[in-house]
């Protein structure tokens, strides 16, 4: 792959925006019902139940799941560059674990039965995602550095302790109770209003914002600690910064949409072999390839046994497992991580 040019950088995003644009098209004119984006555009007969049907129903969900897989793709590149290990991704550190926790507890003691108007579900799990991201912080720090391998280890043993808890409050409480957030687990779509929406874009476009302008920091950090100190990284800063930020995004989508697997892994890898490894391309790459595969992925689930929907974490882990296993190979066999 050629060094990374500014021509090649901005040429990259905008055919990657380009993309985007016409998958959210594609996407939006595909449904149980025969109503087309053209159809807006050509003011057809029955342009008010298209207008419905799609201004109402199909594009908050396709905005937000490209809003998902924005956060997922760049979290996951930043998280395997950090960690120097090509099989993160963003629940490896435990956030999708502390999400569903809250979630799960919020439901079990009837808090969202108390305030159906309220997002409190959505709320418990972004509390839950933010209190592991500061437990993990607090448990992996050691005389002032942020230390990646601890960080790696107590993110599994996290999300296994909190998998357990699960099991227990799934064993002593009813079963209808949980049944709403049951399917939250598995990762689905919700269709939010406009205004949620636009909040999250902001968050979004932020956070991938400030982690992109890490990229150089992040290329020296793939290569190794001693050599990011020796070319004046702060490395303890620059971990501490980039791990906080995606954590927060990942946190705040999974809050809405659940714990929606593999995506962070997947999609880096995918955009390092088109793209390249240079993380100031490689990140904003991985939030565009994200929210297209998302898109694409929750299209097919909504479409494919339609009017029965799939949650959307079925499709992913079922893209993701083949995927997992040919980069596991790959890995043995030498890799271009390396």
């Amino acid at each position: 792959m050629p060094p990374l040019t500014s021509r090649r950088l901005w040429v990259s995003i905008g055919l990657l925006s380009a993309g985007f644009a016409v998958c959210v098209a594609v996407c939006a004119s595909i449904g149980s019902s025969h109503h087309t984006l053209l159809e807006l555009f050509r003011q057809a007969p029955d342009i008010d139940t298209a207008a419905a049907t799609i201004l109402r129903i199909r594009m908050p969900r396709i905005l937000m799941a490209a809003l998902a897989g924005a956060a997922l793709g760049a979290s996951g590149a930043v998280f395997q560059a950090v960690l120097r290990n090509p099989l993160a991704d963003p629940y490896i550190l435990g956030v999708s674990g502390g999400a569903a926790l809250g979630a799960f507890l919020a439901t079990a003691v009837g808090l969202q039965a108390l305030a159906p108007a309220l997002p409190v579900r959505e709320a418990a799990a972004f509390l839950g995602a933010s209190a592991t991201v500061g437990s993990l912080f607090l448990l992996s720090s050691a005389g002032g550095r942020l230390l990646s391998y601890p960080m790696l280890l107590i993110g599994v043993i996290m999300n296994t302790v909190y998998l357990a808890v699960i099991l227990l409050i799934e064993t002593v409480v009813d079963f209808t109770r949980l049944h709403g957030v049951r399917l939250w687990m598995i990762g689905s779509i919700p269709i939010e209003g406009y205004g949620l929406i636009a909040g999250l874009s902001v968050l979004m476009v932020a956070g991938i914002a400030c982690l992109s302008l890490t990229g150089r920091d992040l290329n020296l950090l793939s290569a190794g600690e001693d050599a990011a100190r020796s070319l004046g990284v702060t490395v303890e800063r620059t971990r501490l910064v980039t791990v906080l930020l995606a954590s927060l995004v990942t946190a705040a989508v999974v809050s809405v949409a659940g714990p929606i697997g593999f995506v962070g892994l997947m999609v880096p890898h995918a955009a390092r072999l088109v793209f390249g490894p240079d993380h100031r391309l490689l990140v904003p790459a991985s939030a565009l390839t994200g929210a297209i595969f998302l898109m694409a992925a929750d299209t097919a689930a909504r479409t494919v046994m339609a009017p029965t929907e799939i949650p959307v974490g079925v499709i992913t882990a079922l893209c993701g497992g083949p995927f997992f296993l040919w980069l596991y190979r790959r890995q043995g066999g030498g890799g271009y991580f390396e």
